[in-house]
Protein backbone atom coordinates (compact mmCIF):
# COMPACT_ATOMS: atom_id res chain seq x y z
CA UNK A 1 0.00 0.00 0.00
CA UNK A 2 2.39 2.68 -1.28
CA UNK A 3 -0.13 5.53 -1.46
CA UNK A 4 -0.33 7.67 1.70
CA UNK A 5 -2.68 10.64 2.01
CA UNK A 6 -2.62 13.07 4.93
CA UNK A 7 -5.66 14.77 6.43
CA UNK A 8 -4.51 18.24 7.44
CA UNK A 9 -5.94 21.53 8.61
CA UNK A 10 -6.38 23.65 11.70
CA UNK A 11 -7.51 21.98 14.95
CA UNK A 12 -11.21 21.18 15.32
CA UNK A 13 -11.96 21.36 11.59
CA UNK A 14 -13.35 17.83 11.52
CA UNK A 15 -10.26 15.89 10.42
CA UNK A 16 -10.79 13.11 12.95
CA UNK A 17 -14.46 12.76 11.93
CA UNK A 18 -13.36 12.54 8.28
CA UNK A 19 -10.77 9.93 9.32
CA UNK A 20 -13.35 7.90 11.23
CA UNK A 21 -15.73 8.09 8.27
CA UNK A 22 -13.21 6.61 5.82
CA UNK A 23 -11.61 4.05 8.15
CA UNK A 24 -14.33 3.39 10.79
CA UNK A 25 -11.50 3.56 13.33
CA UNK A 26 -12.17 4.57 16.91
CA UNK A 27 -10.52 8.00 17.23
CA UNK A 28 -11.11 10.73 19.76
CA UNK A 29 -13.47 13.40 18.45
CA UNK A 30 -14.18 16.51 20.53
CA UNK A 31 -15.01 20.19 20.15
CA UNK A 32 -11.68 21.64 21.27
CA UNK A 33 -8.25 22.16 19.69
CA UNK A 34 -5.58 19.45 19.57
CA UNK A 35 -7.87 16.47 20.17
CA UNK A 36 -5.46 14.64 17.86
CA UNK A 37 -1.92 14.83 19.25
CA UNK A 38 -0.29 11.74 17.77
CA UNK A 39 -1.02 10.98 14.13
CA UNK A 40 -3.70 8.33 13.53
CA UNK A 41 -2.97 5.84 10.74
CA UNK A 42 -5.69 3.81 9.07
CA UNK A 43 -6.78 2.19 5.82
CA UNK A 44 -9.11 4.11 3.53
CA UNK A 45 -10.19 3.14 0.01
CA UNK A 46 -10.25 4.62 -3.45
CA UNK A 47 -13.42 3.68 -5.33
CA UNK A 48 -13.07 2.14 -8.81
CA UNK A 49 -15.21 0.28 -11.32
CA UNK A 50 -14.53 -3.45 -11.01
CA UNK A 51 -14.02 -5.14 -14.40
CA UNK A 52 -15.95 -8.27 -13.35
CA UNK A 53 -19.40 -6.88 -14.17
CA UNK A 54 -18.32 -5.70 -17.62
CA UNK A 55 -17.14 -9.29 -18.23
CA UNK A 56 -20.46 -10.71 -16.90
CA UNK A 57 -18.72 -12.27 -13.89
CA UNK A 58 -18.92 -12.00 -10.11
CA UNK A 59 -15.44 -11.80 -8.58
CA UNK A 60 -16.56 -11.72 -4.94
CA UNK A 61 -14.13 -8.90 -4.19
CA UNK A 62 -16.38 -5.94 -4.97
CA UNK A 63 -19.74 -4.53 -3.95
CA UNK A 64 -22.14 -4.61 -6.89
CA UNK A 65 -19.35 -3.85 -9.35
CA UNK A 66 -17.65 -1.26 -7.12
CA UNK A 67 -14.05 -2.10 -6.18
CA UNK A 68 -12.37 -0.46 -3.18
CA UNK A 69 -8.58 -0.22 -3.42
CA UNK A 70 -6.71 0.32 -0.12
CA UNK A 71 -4.61 3.40 0.62
CA UNK A 72 -3.06 4.69 3.84
CA UNK A 73 -4.79 7.63 5.52
CA UNK A 74 -2.94 9.74 8.09
CA UNK A 75 -4.87 12.04 10.43
CA UNK A 76 -2.23 14.46 11.68
CA UNK A 77 -2.28 16.97 14.54
CA UNK A 78 -4.00 20.29 13.83
CA UNK A 79 -1.94 23.16 12.45
CA UNK A 80 -2.08 26.76 13.65
CA UNK A 81 -0.50 29.94 12.22
CA UNK A 82 3.28 30.07 12.86
CA UNK A 83 3.45 26.29 13.30
CA UNK A 84 6.70 26.39 11.30
CA UNK A 85 8.15 28.38 14.21
CA UNK A 86 7.10 25.64 16.62
CA UNK A 87 3.75 27.10 17.72
CA UNK A 88 1.07 24.62 18.80
CA UNK A 89 1.95 21.09 17.69
CA UNK A 90 3.64 22.40 14.56
CA UNK A 91 6.78 20.29 14.69
CA UNK A 92 4.83 17.06 15.22
CA UNK A 93 2.42 17.99 12.42
CA UNK A 94 5.10 18.75 9.88
CA UNK A 95 7.06 15.64 10.81
CA UNK A 96 3.99 13.48 10.17
CA UNK A 97 3.55 14.99 6.70
CA UNK A 98 6.80 13.70 5.27
CA UNK A 99 5.50 10.36 3.97
CA UNK A 100 2.26 11.72 2.48
CA UNK A 101 2.02 11.81 -1.31
CA UNK A 102 -0.85 14.31 -1.16
CA UNK A 103 -2.93 16.24 1.36
CA UNK A 104 -6.67 16.60 1.88
CA UNK A 105 -7.02 19.99 3.56
CA UNK A 106 -10.10 19.78 5.80
CA UNK A 107 -11.73 23.20 6.31
CA UNK A 108 -14.53 24.03 8.76
CA UNK A 109 -17.09 25.41 6.30
CA UNK A 110 -19.48 26.34 9.12
CA UNK A 111 -17.24 29.16 10.37
CA UNK A 112 -17.68 27.77 13.88
CA UNK A 113 -13.97 27.74 14.76
CA UNK A 114 -11.40 30.55 14.60
CA UNK A 115 -8.05 30.34 12.78
CA UNK A 116 -6.51 28.47 15.75
CA UNK A 117 -9.40 26.01 16.04
CA UNK A 118 -11.11 27.50 19.08
CA UNK A 119 -14.93 27.18 19.06
CA UNK A 120 -16.74 30.43 18.14
CA UNK A 121 -20.39 31.07 17.19
CA UNK A 122 -21.23 29.31 13.91
CA UNK A 123 -20.83 31.68 10.98
CA UNK A 124 -18.64 34.19 12.84
CA UNK A 125 -15.35 33.10 11.21
CA UNK A 126 -14.75 33.33 7.44
CA UNK A 127 -13.48 29.88 6.34
CA UNK A 128 -11.98 31.32 3.14
CA UNK A 129 -9.13 32.63 5.29
CA UNK A 130 -8.26 29.08 6.32
CA UNK A 131 -7.30 27.97 2.80
CA UNK A 132 -3.96 29.69 2.24
CA UNK A 133 -2.42 29.43 5.71
CA UNK A 134 -1.76 25.67 5.47
CA UNK A 135 0.18 26.07 2.23
CA UNK A 136 2.10 28.97 3.78
CA UNK A 137 3.08 26.95 6.86
CA UNK A 138 4.39 24.01 4.83
CA UNK A 139 6.28 26.37 2.51
CA UNK A 140 7.88 28.23 5.42
CA UNK A 141 8.76 24.95 7.12
CA UNK A 142 10.71 23.88 4.01
CA UNK A 143 12.24 27.33 3.57
CA UNK A 144 13.37 27.29 7.19
CA UNK A 145 15.22 24.00 6.68
CA UNK A 146 17.02 25.42 3.64
CA UNK A 147 17.80 28.84 5.11
CA UNK A 148 19.37 27.39 8.25
CA UNK A 149 22.14 25.78 6.20
CA UNK A 150 22.12 27.87 3.03
CA UNK A 151 25.52 29.53 3.44
CA UNK A 152 27.25 26.23 4.17
CA UNK A 153 25.39 24.48 1.34
CA UNK A 154 26.31 27.20 -1.15
CA UNK A 155 30.00 26.92 -0.25
CA UNK A 156 29.84 23.15 -0.51
CA UNK A 157 28.26 23.27 -3.98
CA UNK A 158 30.96 25.64 -5.23
CA UNK A 159 33.93 24.01 -3.47
CA UNK A 160 33.09 20.37 -4.18
CA UNK A 161 31.33 20.78 -7.52
CA UNK A 162 28.14 19.15 -6.24
CA UNK A 163 24.84 19.32 -8.10
CA UNK A 164 22.53 21.89 -6.51
CA UNK A 165 19.52 19.62 -7.19
CA UNK A 166 21.10 16.75 -5.29
CA UNK A 167 22.16 19.05 -2.42
CA UNK A 168 18.69 20.60 -1.97
CA UNK A 169 16.97 17.21 -2.21
CA UNK A 170 19.28 15.81 0.48
CA UNK A 171 18.42 18.71 2.79
CA UNK A 172 14.66 18.28 2.26
CA UNK A 173 14.62 14.49 2.13
CA UNK A 174 12.77 14.42 5.44
CA UNK A 175 10.01 16.53 3.86
CA UNK A 176 9.52 14.00 1.07
CA UNK A 177 11.36 16.04 -1.60
CA UNK A 178 13.16 14.14 -4.38
CA UNK A 179 15.84 15.24 -6.82
CA UNK A 180 13.18 15.05 -9.54
CA UNK A 181 11.02 17.59 -7.70
CA UNK A 182 13.98 19.97 -7.40
CA UNK A 183 14.96 19.63 -11.07
CA UNK A 184 11.42 20.44 -12.21
CA UNK A 185 11.14 23.51 -9.99
CA UNK A 186 14.61 24.87 -10.84
CA UNK A 187 13.79 24.55 -14.56
CA UNK A 188 10.63 26.60 -14.01
CA UNK A 189 12.38 29.27 -11.93
CA UNK A 190 15.57 29.50 -14.02
CA UNK A 191 17.77 30.22 -11.02
CA UNK A 192 21.56 30.17 -11.57
CA UNK A 193 22.42 26.62 -10.49
CA UNK A 194 26.15 27.30 -10.19
CA UNK A 195 25.70 30.35 -7.94
CA UNK A 196 23.26 29.46 -5.14
CA UNK A 197 25.02 32.01 -2.90
CA UNK A 198 23.38 34.85 -4.87
CA UNK A 199 19.84 33.52 -4.44
CA UNK A 200 17.75 35.90 -2.35
CA UNK A 201 15.66 34.95 0.67
CA UNK A 202 12.53 35.63 -1.42
CA UNK A 203 13.78 33.21 -4.09
CA UNK A 204 14.42 30.51 -1.48
CA UNK A 205 10.85 30.94 -0.21
CA UNK A 206 9.52 30.80 -3.78
CA UNK A 207 11.60 27.67 -4.41
CA UNK A 208 10.16 26.10 -1.26
CA UNK A 209 6.62 27.05 -2.27
CA UNK A 210 6.97 25.38 -5.66
CA UNK A 211 8.55 22.30 -4.07
CA UNK A 212 5.57 22.10 -1.69
CA UNK A 213 3.14 22.27 -4.61
CA UNK A 214 5.11 19.57 -6.48
CA UNK A 215 5.53 17.16 -3.58
CA UNK A 216 2.39 17.80 -1.50
CA UNK A 217 -0.52 18.58 -3.85
CA UNK A 218 -3.81 19.35 -2.09
CA UNK A 219 -7.53 18.76 -2.36
CA UNK A 220 -9.76 21.13 -0.36
CA UNK A 221 -12.58 19.54 1.67
CA UNK A 222 -15.24 22.03 2.84
CA UNK A 223 -16.33 20.01 5.88
CA UNK A 224 -19.38 20.44 8.18
CA UNK A 225 -21.73 21.42 5.32
CA UNK A 226 -24.54 20.06 7.53
CA UNK A 227 -23.90 23.11 9.76
CA UNK A 228 -22.65 25.66 7.21
CA UNK A 229 -24.55 28.45 5.50
CA UNK A 230 -25.09 28.10 1.76
CA UNK A 231 -23.12 31.32 1.29
CA UNK A 232 -20.04 29.79 2.95
CA UNK A 233 -20.38 26.59 0.92
CA UNK A 234 -20.73 28.53 -2.35
CA UNK A 235 -17.65 30.66 -1.59
CA UNK A 236 -15.55 27.60 -0.79
CA UNK A 237 -16.75 25.69 -3.87
CA UNK A 238 -15.82 28.73 -5.97
CA UNK A 239 -12.34 28.50 -4.41
CA UNK A 240 -12.09 24.86 -5.57
CA UNK A 241 -13.30 22.99 -2.46
CA UNK A 242 -15.47 19.86 -2.43
CA UNK A 243 -18.54 20.10 -0.11
CA UNK A 244 -18.20 17.44 2.61
CA UNK A 245 -20.02 16.15 5.68
CA UNK A 246 -17.80 13.78 7.61
CA UNK A 247 -20.42 13.37 10.36
CA UNK A 248 -23.05 12.27 7.83
CA UNK A 249 -20.67 9.74 6.26
CA UNK A 250 -19.95 8.23 9.69
CA UNK A 251 -23.70 7.75 10.29
CA UNK A 252 -24.21 6.19 6.85
CA UNK A 253 -21.30 3.75 7.15
CA UNK A 254 -22.31 2.65 10.65
CA UNK A 255 -25.95 2.27 9.55
CA UNK A 256 -24.83 0.19 6.57
CA UNK A 257 -22.62 -1.94 8.82
CA UNK A 258 -25.55 -2.48 11.21
CA UNK A 259 -27.96 -3.42 8.42
CA UNK A 260 -30.28 -0.41 8.82
CA UNK A 261 -29.51 0.73 5.27
CA UNK A 262 -27.58 -0.41 2.22
CA UNK A 263 -24.99 2.24 1.37
CA UNK A 264 -21.99 1.93 -0.90
CA UNK A 265 -19.48 4.72 -0.06
CA UNK A 266 -19.53 7.33 -2.80
CA UNK A 267 -23.13 6.66 -3.85
CA UNK A 268 -25.45 9.69 -3.94
CA UNK A 269 -28.20 7.77 -2.08
CA UNK A 270 -28.92 4.68 0.04
CA UNK A 271 -31.61 2.02 0.42
CA UNK A 272 -33.48 1.80 3.73
CA UNK A 273 -34.31 -1.42 5.55
CA UNK A 274 -38.10 -1.95 5.87
CA UNK A 275 -37.67 -2.53 9.62
CA UNK A 276 -36.75 1.06 10.55
CA UNK A 277 -38.61 3.00 13.22
CA UNK A 278 -40.31 6.31 12.44
CA UNK A 279 -37.53 8.19 14.28
CA UNK A 280 -34.86 6.44 12.19
CA UNK A 281 -36.75 7.19 8.97
CA UNK A 282 -37.03 10.86 9.90
CA UNK A 283 -33.29 11.12 10.68
CA UNK A 284 -32.43 9.42 7.40
CA UNK A 285 -34.77 11.72 5.48
CA UNK A 286 -32.70 14.72 6.64
CA UNK A 287 -29.53 12.97 5.51
CA UNK A 288 -31.10 12.16 2.14
CA UNK A 289 -31.99 15.83 1.58
CA UNK A 290 -28.37 16.87 2.29
CA UNK A 291 -27.03 14.17 -0.02
CA UNK A 292 -29.40 15.07 -2.83
CA UNK A 293 -28.41 18.72 -2.58
CA UNK A 294 -24.67 17.94 -2.71
CA UNK A 295 -24.55 14.72 -4.74
CA UNK A 296 -23.53 12.67 -1.69
CA UNK A 297 -21.44 13.37 1.41
CA UNK A 298 -18.32 14.34 -0.57
CA UNK A 299 -16.01 12.07 1.46
CA UNK A 300 -15.38 9.45 -1.24
CA UNK A 301 -15.20 12.19 -3.87
CA UNK A 302 -12.29 13.80 -1.97
CA UNK A 303 -10.38 10.52 -1.86
CA UNK A 304 -11.00 9.72 -5.53
CA UNK A 305 -10.12 13.24 -6.61
CA UNK A 306 -6.83 12.94 -4.71
CA UNK A 307 -5.95 9.47 -5.99
CA UNK A 308 -7.07 9.61 -9.62
CA UNK A 309 -6.77 13.30 -10.53
CA UNK A 310 -4.19 14.84 -8.22
CA UNK A 311 -1.82 11.83 -8.11
CA UNK A 312 -2.81 10.64 -11.60
CA UNK A 313 -3.06 6.96 -10.66
CA UNK A 314 -4.75 4.04 -12.40
CA UNK A 315 -6.00 0.65 -11.13
CA UNK A 316 -4.48 -2.53 -12.59
CA UNK A 317 -5.48 -6.13 -11.79
CA UNK A 318 -2.70 -8.78 -11.95
CA UNK A 319 -3.80 -12.43 -12.41
CA UNK A 320 -2.08 -15.80 -12.69
CA UNK A 321 -4.58 -17.37 -15.12
CA UNK A 322 -5.56 -14.97 -17.92
CA UNK A 323 -8.46 -17.17 -19.05
CA UNK A 324 -10.20 -17.57 -15.68
CA UNK A 325 -8.85 -14.26 -14.27
CA UNK A 326 -7.68 -16.03 -11.11
CA UNK A 327 -4.62 -16.43 -8.91
CA UNK A 328 -2.98 -19.76 -8.00
CA UNK A 329 -5.69 -20.45 -5.41
CA UNK A 330 -8.48 -19.89 -7.94
CA UNK A 331 -9.57 -16.52 -6.50
CA UNK A 332 -10.93 -14.24 -9.20
CA UNK A 333 -9.37 -10.77 -9.57
CA UNK A 334 -7.82 -11.05 -6.10
CA UNK A 335 -5.64 -7.95 -6.24
CA UNK A 336 -6.03 -4.36 -7.41
CA UNK A 337 -2.94 -2.13 -7.51
CA UNK A 338 -2.75 1.63 -7.80
CA UNK A 339 -0.04 2.69 -10.26
CA UNK A 340 1.11 5.93 -11.83
CA UNK A 341 -0.41 6.62 -15.23
CA UNK A 342 2.20 5.64 -17.82
CA UNK A 343 3.35 2.56 -15.86
CA UNK A 344 4.37 -0.59 -17.75
CA UNK A 345 3.85 -4.34 -17.23
CA UNK A 346 7.43 -4.52 -15.95
CA UNK A 347 6.62 -1.86 -13.34
CA UNK A 348 3.65 -4.01 -12.29
CA UNK A 349 5.87 -7.08 -12.07
CA UNK A 350 8.17 -5.30 -9.60
CA UNK A 351 5.16 -4.23 -7.49
CA UNK A 352 3.91 -7.84 -7.35
CA UNK A 353 7.37 -9.07 -6.29
CA UNK A 354 10.94 -7.89 -6.82
CA UNK A 355 12.05 -11.32 -8.09
CA UNK A 356 9.20 -11.37 -10.65
CA UNK A 357 10.26 -7.93 -11.84
CA UNK A 358 13.88 -9.03 -12.24
CA UNK A 359 12.89 -12.13 -14.20
CA UNK A 360 10.15 -10.42 -16.28
CA UNK A 361 9.72 -11.76 -19.83
CA UNK A 362 6.41 -10.32 -21.04
CA UNK A 363 2.79 -9.82 -20.01
CA UNK A 364 -0.57 -10.88 -21.43
CA UNK A 365 -3.68 -8.70 -21.68
CA UNK A 366 -6.38 -10.96 -20.20
CA UNK A 367 -9.12 -9.36 -22.30
CA UNK A 368 -7.48 -9.54 -25.73
CA UNK A 369 -4.93 -12.33 -24.98
CA UNK A 370 -2.34 -10.13 -26.72
CA UNK A 371 1.28 -10.21 -25.57
CA UNK A 372 2.51 -6.97 -23.97
CA UNK A 373 6.16 -5.92 -23.95
CA UNK A 374 7.94 -4.34 -21.01
CA UNK A 375 7.45 -0.82 -22.41
CA UNK A 376 3.70 -1.13 -23.09
CA UNK A 377 1.70 1.58 -21.30
CA UNK A 378 -0.96 0.11 -19.02
CA UNK A 379 -4.50 1.55 -18.94
CA UNK A 380 -6.93 1.99 -16.08
CA UNK A 381 -8.80 -1.27 -15.45
CA UNK A 382 -6.31 -3.51 -17.28
CA UNK A 383 -6.20 -7.18 -16.25
CA UNK A 384 -2.68 -8.51 -16.76
CA UNK A 385 -0.84 -11.82 -16.45
CA UNK A 386 2.90 -11.48 -15.84
CA UNK A 387 5.15 -14.09 -17.44
CA UNK A 388 8.63 -14.41 -15.95
CA UNK A 389 11.60 -16.78 -16.09
CA UNK A 390 10.90 -19.76 -13.84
Amino acid sequence: MAVSIALAGKPNSGKSTFFKAVTLSNVEIANYPFTTIDANHGVAYARAKCPCRELKLDCGNCREGVRFVPIEMIDVAGLVPDAHKGKGLGNEFLDNLRQAKAIIHVIDASGGTDIEGNPVPVGSHDPLGDISFLEHEITMWMAGILKRNWERLSRKVNAEGLKIEETIAAQLEGAGITEGHVKTVLSNMRLPRDKPQVWTEEQIVELSDQLRAQSKPMVLAANKIDLASQENIDHLVKAGAIPVSGATEVVLRLADKGGAIKYIPGDPDFVESPKLSDAQKEALMKIRVLMKKNGGTGIQKCINETVFKLLDLIVVYPVEDENRLTDKQGKMLPDAFLMKKGSTPKDLAFIVHTDIGKSFLYAVDARTKMRLGEKHELKNGDIVKIVSVK
